[in-house]
């Protein structure tokens, strides 16, 4: 257990900002899911806007690599150009 004033307001601190790094990261997740699963051009591209916006935001934070966010969008990209 932490013995300091600072050590335990710091404690305090990583548990709220992990658990707001956590729902962000798993929202992604689930926008990432419903492009994959759209079968819709329409519906896949206003959901890409929304995905590229939450996966630049978890890069900034380093919540995840920049390269893997560049990768999902790339991937996400190619898909709903597929789309008919």
């Amino acid at each position: 257990m932490a013995n300091h004033k600072s050590a335990i307001k710091r404690i305090r601190a990583n548990e709220a900002k992990r658990e707001l790094n956590k729902y962000q990261h798993k929202t992604a997740r689930n926008i990432i899911k419903t492009i994959r699963k759209s079968t819709d051009k329409a519906e896949a591209s206003s959901l890409l806007i929304n995905a590229i916006s939450a996966l630049d935001k978890l890069a900034k934070k380093n919540v995840i690599h920049k390269n893997k966010a560049s990768n999902l969008k790339s991937s996400l990209q190619k898909h709903v150009n597929a789309l008919v």
